[in-house]
């Protein structure tokens, strides 16, 4: 399997926007989080996490392709199952509908990072003391981060983790990257 170290390599060899990129690395910090919660393989799920748009640059325009390429790019790199995820997160163009545990928590997982992300860059205090509470009240707004999918988030409930759950773990995963950055 790649190593962490030559995914971001990759990944930035594709001249992701800066937003693509900051959402890869959430993914990652989510996925790892929830490969524990799970007790799964937080290596494999980290990089599926990170990795999953890594055909976006190219794609962006043709999204029936997503997930697709990213099979392509990345079929020496990672295991089929991490492969298999790519590309049924992208289910409604590929046609590949999530099965595992992993299909469904990759959809969830990356899903999610729009809905904190909007929800920091609204509040003063960003993602300090962000609650489950007020983050499920967002997600109940469909104006607010309209573009992200509330049932793609509500899918970690077929991965086998409660929604309430799962917002608690995306806000602790993702704390530390903005933390670390400063701010969005």
């Amino acid at each position: 399997m790649i190593t962490r170290e030559d995914a971001l390599i990759l990944l930035e060899s594709f001249q992701p926007e800066a937003h693509m990129l900051r959402h890869a690395l959430a993914s990652e910090a989510v996925m790892r989080a929830l490969a524990r919660h799970f007790s799964e393989d937080g290596g494999l799920w980290a990089m599926a996490g990170l990795l999953h748009d890594v055909d976006y640059p190219l794609t962006m325009d043709n999204p029936d392709e997503h997930g697709v390429r990213a099979m392509e790019i990345l079929k020496d790199k990672l295991p089929q199952e991490a492969l298999d995820a790519i590309k049924a997160h992208n289910s409604e163009c590929t046609g590949l509908e999530p099965r595992s545990r992993l299909d469904f928590a990759l959809r969830a997982g990356e899903s999610i990072t729009g809905l904190v992300n909007a929800a920091v860059l609204m509040r003063p205090m960003g993602i300090e003391g962000m609650q489950v509470k007020s983050l499920k009240k967002k997600m109940k707004d469909k104006a607010f981060a309209a573009a992200v999918s509330r049932e793609r988030i509500r899918e970690c409930e077929r991965a086998g983790l409660g929604l309430d759950d799962f917002l608690g773990l995306a806000i602790s995963a993702m704390t530390p990257l903005y933390t670390e950055t400063g701010g969005n």
